[in-house]
């Protein structure tokens, strides 16, 4: 088949052909939480970008379609080296991973050699081989205090990188980058949307601004969301790609959750489509690939966070 004949199918044909492909052939979809809403329906997990590694390595299946971003899908292949990664669009990057360069990262540790590299999980492969520990948005701060008292480089976005410092007092020299979606979030949006909704707890992601941050009654990952909204069963404005405010719509019944921003949309989240997401399924495209000698320095920064935390 070529592309145009997926183009050319209704929804339901493209949904019922995923689901008898990847049954045929023993493959698991995983889907972030800012994926399409159609294509989380069809993922056999949604949830945070490590959280869906860390399944891709468990489960028996030896085909994982990750429907997500690059980083998202080497860091599975980091993780189940020996398992077949596919992402359905092969030009689905993250802006913010790809802020900075090997070569700079390089640069970095040249000039100040006596400190310790932490870098988020949003960063390519290269960049997590070159990194001491790994850390998530989740765990972030929880990693640098088991740092205690060592001198910081911190990659790649300064929204979290400022949330870390001004909770452990660290010693950072934090890396310029930041995700456009997250920081486009103002003042005005939160009093707005408080305004809107004066009874809802506003839960912001850290990677956030500093003065947005500041007025969220939590802070937390895409998951931390997910379980406040599911555990405390209260109205929350959600501080982050509306993605995940479409999952919990779908999963969490009776919840009541508003977006802290309508246009809140990772524009390269959601070039994965039903046609695209079947086109990878039947044909088993796009395969990733990390060289061995990078992912072995990745995965020893990742388990070092695992470690720790």
């Amino acid at each position: 088949m070529g592309y145009n004949d997926y183009l050319s199918m209704s929804d339901d044909e493209l949904a019922s052909l995923i689901i008898e492909e990847k049954k045929k052939k023993g493959i698991v979809i995983l889907a972030h939480n800012y994926q399409r809403l159609e294509i989380q329906k069809l993922a056999d997990y949604v949830g945070d970008s490590l959280e869906l590694s860390r399944i891709a390595a468990k489960v028996p299946a030896q085909t994982i379609v990750f429907a997500g971003v690059m980083f998202m899908a080497e860091t599975a292949k980091i993780l189940a080296p020996e398992k077949k990664i596919l992402i359905p669009d092969k030009e689905a990057g993250c802006p913010l991973a790809e802020s900075i360069t090997a070569d700079q990262l390089r640069e970095l540790r040249t000039k100040y050699p006596n400190r310790v590299v932490v870098s988020y999980v949003n960063t390519t492969a290269d960049i997590k081989s070159l990194s001491d520990v790994v850390c998530t948005s989740a765990n972030a701060v929880k990693v640098v205090e088991h740092l205690d008292g060592e001198k910081i480089i911190f990659v790649p976005d300064r929204n979290l990188g400022d949330w870390v410092k001004r909770c452990t007092g660290a010693d950072m020299i934090i890396w310029q980058g930041s995700c456009y979606v997250h920081e486009r979030f103002t003042v005005e949006d939160v009093e707005r949307a408080k305004k809107l909704h004066p009874d809802a707890a506003v839960l912001v992601h850290p990677e956030a601004p500093p003065d947005v941050v500041a007025l969220a009654d939590l802070v937390a990952s895409t998951s931390g969301m997910y379980k406040f909204v599911q555990e405390k069963r209260v109205p929350a404005i959600i501080g982050t790609e509306v993605g995940l405010m479409e999952r919990i719509r779908h999963e969490i019944q009776d919840s009541k959750v508003y977006p802290l921003k309508d246009d809140a949309i990772c524009k390269t989240m959601k070039y994965t489509t039903l046609p695209k997401l079947a086109r990878s399924v039947r044909e088993e495209l796009f395969e990733v690939t990390v060289p061995e000698d990078v992912r072995e320095r990745a995965v020893s920064a990742v388990r070092r966070m695992t470690e720790m935390v």
